[in-house]
């Protein structure tokens, strides 16, 4: 059967079995753009490259499947650079295909030509540049595989366009044939044996819960593992849901903005038993001061973590569920050998009644404090609700204040931090799960990067909720210019009222509300969750002064963690 390779390409993506692409058509993509009318392929059209980039990382989280994005060349690529890096840092599996110019002018510096593979080739797993169209489907299945086995991450592929209108005889490959890729995924007998014992005898263990667990579906396993051995647990940033929050042994979010207990368990620690993270900067703070006491033991399927922060006392390179897995049956062999370690329970329990997150409750307000409204949204949705966050003071509160119960229930920015993330990956996350209710928790800074998305969302019809947390500033850039440079603003302000984001929601298809009084939050909160067949978008307007604590100043030990403002 001949077909072009625009339609190789589309038929490829089938029978991968891909379902939804985000993508922005421009003329060097054009012919992969005709087949797609043909095709049962899903195409989300969004107003900028970018929101296709974060909305195929929301879907990739949300569902578990590999992303897809389809944008053209040159300034449109450039434009996916930023999603690309951001999946990257954060192990997320998208598949990105962006047009490119003909091959006859690749280094003419031809309209719109930028030089893909080159620009990306640091913030991929792997990349390709297709110059025959009898390679399209053996690159693409590639592709999926790479992106989604070992450690996930984004990959691309570049097609110019006369590869694309060029034709080929149709074939399938039966099988992926990449010698020099082979991920580890069974960890060492020898050294999870050797892991056991040293938990086993250890006085004050903590389980360093990463995002590498939910990437690797090891939720119900890690539960199992710390029942079954009652060490308390610490989810990062990225790991958060991984062990449930109701979980008696749960601290919550270690690090920067993380609870005392949580920061002070890795801190008094004698054993870190790491499972799927990588000793993130935000986590250690001073990492020569970092958790000074304890042993390590670290689990991860990428060996070039193993080591990079942190030496490990028993580094185990695999798949960090199938590890778990192994690490329970030799925990049953020598569980009888069990330290008993009530009384670090009990310390640590003590740390969490005397020091838990606290705001203001006292205040009634306006303004709002945005805690108060993140708990409102909390506790007036299920625990089956979608969070996904921009990145600030907002994304501190949002981890610091929600439950997560189950794991891809919070989606984020982590590694990278990329604001304007929010909006676009909450449609993303509500294309591949339309049975859940998705919140966004935003800032007004963030909301400003990439609110054109929403136009997408009304007329994709994917009626996602938008809370902005509007304290007119970047606000996290005013906290630590109020804290390190002598409250010197420098270009943080953003004012409340311009732009008017009810009129600008309402322009977009969405509804929306504004919430001024506190006494009104629940009533707007209740009136977005019954609207279903379009986004909701509402204004609230927080504590301009509000900052997030607890916090570890940076370059600080972890030690001389702040709890609030009269610890500055």
């Amino acid at each position: 059967m001949k077909l072009t390779g625009a339609q190789a390409l589309i038929k490829s993506l089938e029978m991968q079995g891909v379902e939804v692409v985000f993508g922005l058509p421009g003329g060097a993509i054009l012919p992969v753009y005709d087949p797609l009318l043909d095709s049962s392929i899903r195409h989300i059209l969004v107003r900028h490259e970018q929101g296709a980039g974060h909305a195929a990382e929301g879907y990739a989280q949300a569902t578990g499947k590999p992303g897809v994005a389809i944008v053209t060349s040159g300034p449109a690529a450039t434009n996916i650079v930023t999603p690309l890096a951001d999946a990257y840092m954060d192990s997320i599996p998208l598949v990105v295909i962006t047009g490119q110019v003909a091959t006859s002018t690749i280094g003419t510096d031809a309209f719109q030509e930028a030089d893909t593979t080159g620009i990306t080739m640091s913030i991929t797993k792997h990349n390709w540049l297709i110059t025959d169209a009898d390679d399209i489907p053996r690159v693409v299945r590639e592709a999926f595989h790479v992106a989604t086995t070992g450690r996930p991450g984004p990959v691309l592929i570049d097609l110019p366009k006369d590869v694309s209108n060029a034709t080929m005889e149709w074939y399938w490959p039966r099988q992926v044939s990449l010698p020099g890729y082979k991920p580890t995924t069974k960890g060492h007998p020898k050294m999870v044996r050797e892991a056991a014992r040293m938990i086993a005898a250890a006085e004050k263990p903590i389980f360093y819960v990463g995002g590498g667990v939910v990437r690797a579906h090891g939720s119900e396993v890690l539960t199992r593992l710390v029942d079954l051995t009652q060490i308390p647990a610490v989810t990062t940033l990225m790991g958060r849901g991984a062990l449930p929050d109701s979980h008696p042994l749960c601290l919550g979010m270690p690090g920067m903005h993380g609870n005392y207990a949580a920061v002070m368990s890795m801190q008094k620690s004698d054993l870190l038993i790491v499972l799927g993270a990588r000793f993130d900067d935000r986590v250690t703070g001073k990492v020569d001061a970092f958790a000074p006491y304890a042993k390590v033991i670290h689990i991860d399927i990428d060996p070039a973590e193993l080591g990079k922060i942190r030496h490990p006392d028993i580094p185990i390179v695999g798949d960090v569920r199938s590890v778990m897995e192994d690490l329970l049956v030799e925990l049953e062999e020598v569980r009888e050998s069990f330290r008993d370690i009530s009384l670090w329970r009990k310390e640590i329990h003590s740390w969490q009644e005397n020091y838990p997150y606290t705001y203001d409750r006292s205040h009634e307000g306006p303004p709002l404090k945005p805690q108060f409204v993140i708990e409102r949204i909390r506790d007036l949705n299920t625990d089956d609700t979608i969070v996904v966050s921009g990145v600030g003071q907002h994304q501190m509160w949002a981890s610091q204040y929600w439950r997560f119960e189950k794991p891809n229930m919070w989606i984020n920015s982590g590694g990278l931090g990329t604001m304007g993330f929010a909006v676009p990956a909450a449609i993303g996350a509500k294309v591949g799960r339309p049975d859940r209710t998705v919140w966004v928790i935003d800032g007004d800074g963030c909301f400003q990067m990439t609110a054109q998305e929403l136009v997408t969302a009304t007329t994709e019809r994917v009626p996602i909720k938008v809370a902005i947390l509007n304290n007119a500033y970047l606000g996290m850039v005013r906290q630590w210019q109020e804290m390190f440079y002598d409250e010197r603003y420098s270009e943080v302000y953003l004012s409340p009222d311009l732009p008017d984001y009810v009129k600008w929601a309402e322009a977009m298809g969405c509804v929306g509300l504004r919430v001024v009084d506190p006494s009104d939050v629940d009533a707007a909160i209740e009136k977005a969750n019954s609207i279903t067949d379009r986004p909701v978008v509402i204004d609230f307007r927080t504590d301009t002064q509000e900052k997030v604590f607890p916090m570890v100043p940076a370059g600080k030990s972890n030690d001389e963690i702040v709890l609030g403002e009269e610890g500055l």
